[in-house]
């Protein structure tokens, strides 16, 4: 878990994903919508994708992907960012994480 974290917390904005997921691809869409330009990690496309893989597993992350960190905060995967967008607080999250300022 400890790479995930510090990987999590090194930029305002960080997404575990894997490139041929639909979902993960419509979060990170969403995000980069509000201007935002989160640090994305493509778990199939990395040497140790695998072991970040189990990492957010043992976290209790089913599925995996997306997994969304916001100002060093797991916040979740596509459920919690949605629920975020919808009660209007996403765009919050990201300003005070100062991931965007407008």
């Amino acid at each position: 878990m400890d790479t995930v974290t510090s990987l999590g917390a090194e930029k305002p904005v960080v997404i575990f994903s894997k490139s041929n997921c639909c979902i993960s691809h419509s979060i990170k869409t969403l995000i980069c919508s509000f201007g935002a330009n989160p640090t994305v990690y493509e778990l199939d496309e990395l040497p140790n994708g695998q072991q970040l893989e189990r990492e957010l597993v043992a976290m209790g992350r089913r599925p995996s992907v997306p997994a969304v960190f916001i100002g060093k905060e797991l916040v979740g995967g596509s459920n919690e960012v949605m629920s975020l967008h919808l009660k209007g607080k996403l765009v919050q999250s990201l300003r005070k994480a100062k991931a965007i300022w407008v």
